[in-house]
């Protein structure tokens, strides 16, 4: 293990969470606009049987054209190799962007499980195929939204997140997606999500399975489809959202910038009055 695994990570005095299961996908280590920080409060609040690391955990994309690695995203990869030394089973179904992972499917490491796709059944007897999701690309191909995700012009709109939310922390202020808000304003950004939930959710018909949990699309949602339910669990980039099971089998989206947002105005509240 390297030295940062053994270095005594701070104490929290706040009460854990506990779920049965939680999918986290599409965190982007590697790159200015993951929000590792989001992320690491959110893993330290919570207790599971299961994680599931649904793709995109680490963006080979982006480190291949330049290296990018603060301490928070080792902070991040420490918690979770933690979670899996103390009894969490952590499951890792590489996406597309953490694809050199996929050559190392059937091998474990540090504990993490490392799998093409899973099957999960929940507490309550339903089968949900578990998968990053970037394989239905093909079914949206002249999706117009596509060309714009890979475009610079995305990238630039990550970046301008990183900027405006520095400003945001100087003026005490929460955390916001500039990013999300303006791709839910987009048609065709609109139309693409559509059809891709449309996409995914047949093949897990096709598949006999209850449900399919994947990522890939920065777009948290639960959405039932003739019977089959879709999850995606958005990603800790735009949202900062995970996905969670309770142990009865109920399954929501957790909004930890929301709840990050909530915090704060509870905080300033208090000491307004105090």
């Amino acid at each position: 293990m390297p030295d940062w695994f053994h270095e005594q990570e701070p104490r929290s005095f706040q009460p854990k969470q506990k779920y049965r299961t939680v999918w986290i996908s599409d965190v982007h280590l590697g790159t200015s606009g993951c929000n590792a920080e989001l992320l690491l409060d959110f893993l330290h609040s919570i207790q599971c049987d299961t994680l599931y690391l649904v793709g995109d955990i680490v963006d080979g994309w982006r480190l291949r054209k330049g290296w990018y690695w603060p301490s928070s995203h080792n902070e991040v990869l420490r918690r979770i190799l933690k979670m899996a030394h103390k009894g969490t089973r952590v499951v890792y179904v590489p996406g597309n962007h953490d694809e050199m992972f996929r050559d190392y499917v059937g091998l474990g490491f540090g504990g993490v499980e490392l799998v093409h796709e899973a099957i999960h059944e929940t507490a309550d007897g339903r089968l949900l195929l578990v998968t990053h999701g970037d394989m239905f690309d093909s079914v949206v191909l002249y999706a117009k939204w596509l060309a714009f995700l890979g475009d610079t012009a995305y990238t630039f709109l990550l970046k301008a997140n990183v900027w405006l939310n520095a400003v945001r922390r100087r003026l005490h202020l929460p955390y916001w997606s500039l990013s999300s808000y303006l791709k839910m304003r987009v048609k065709n950004a609109v139309s693409f999500i559509g059809k891709y939930e449309e996409a995914v959710a047949r093949a897990a018909l096709d598949r006999g399975v209850d449900g399919v949990v994947c990522g890939h699309i920065h777009h948290a949602e639960i959405r039932d489809f003739d019977g089959v339910t879709y999850y995606n669990d958005g990603d800790w980039v735009e949202s900062c959202t995970a996905l969670v099971e309770d142990k009865f089998g109920n399954m929501s989206i957790v909004d930890w910038a929301e709840h990050n947002r909530q915090r704060q105005q509870k905080a300033r509240r208090e000491k307004a009055l105090a």
